[in-house]
């Protein structure tokens, strides 16, 4: 897909990952349009020259009011990265329950009910594409992540289904899976990190590509072990 003049539904797109994406898509002649949360960084990317929207995609009603505030804007590229990390380890404590509920709804539920209510203006474009980041704890989880893990196994099921369902239209349907990315997210994970701009890099090149998935840096291994034996890949990763 050529990006160039394509018009871009970017979610979570003021840091990490979104904000690279924000930038790379940008510079290969797309029209951005992110959402995000912090009224300061919204502020930091519109004066970068991006159209922003402050969005709270944790609740029907947050993602609700962004398709209310695009009106009839033509999209030609749906961007899922939003996601929420959320403390969920009873070694530690009680989680919190309605944080529970909000990052469920963000990481699962809000994707979802956006394809649903831009499907319409998806396919009425002569191509199109729904990107959806997951994670490669999509694959594995981690004993640390449980809420975050389902949520994004939960997403990648999602997407291989959709990509189903609409291979016969003109809209493609990619998973991007990264791996443990140097981001405000991970600033407590010792392990080694990714850059944000290499793994927005990566995504860019599946979209342009028309991949059905990008395998991000060291996922690629993971979905060997994988391919190997499912228990392998989740015995690698279950302890982390």
């Amino acid at each position: 897909m050529d990006i160039t003049a394509k018009t871009i539904l970017l979610t979570g797109g003021t840091a990490g990952i979104g904000q690279e994406l924000a930038r790379q898509l940008k510079a290969k002649g797309g029209t951005v349009v992110l959402t995000g949360r912090n009224i300061e960084r919204l502020d930091a990317m519109r004066g970068e020259g991006f159209e922003t929207i402050r969005a709270d995609l944790s609740n029907a009603a947050g993602v609700d009011a962004l398709v209310a505030e695009l009106g009839e804007r033509e999209i030609d590229i749906l961007i899922n990265n939003a996601g929420q990390l959320i403390a969920y380890d009873f070694r530690k404590g009680a989680p919190d329950a309605d944080a529970t509920d909000d990052g469920i709804y963000a990481n699962l539920q809000a994707p979802i009910r956006l394809i649903t209510a831009l499907m319409p203006t998806l396919k009425s474009r002569p191509e199109a594409a729904i990107v959806n980041v997951t994670s490669g704890l999509a694959i594995a989880p981690a004993s640390r992540q449980p809420i975050y893990c389902a949520t994004k196994a939960g997403l990648r099921s999602y997407t291989l289904a959709l990509r189903h369902q609409l291979a016969r239209t003109g809209i493609h349907v990619i998973e991007a899976l990264p791996p443990v990315v140097d981001t405000q997210m991970n600033a407590d994970n010792d392990l080694s990190k990714m850059p944000a701009a290499e793994c927005a890099r990566q995504i860019v090149t599946a979209i342009e590509k028309n991949s059905a998935e990008a395998n991000i840096g060291q996922v690629r291994m993971l979905r060997v072990a994988e391919s190997i034996s499912p228990a392998l890949a989740r015995n690698l990763m279950i302890r982390f």
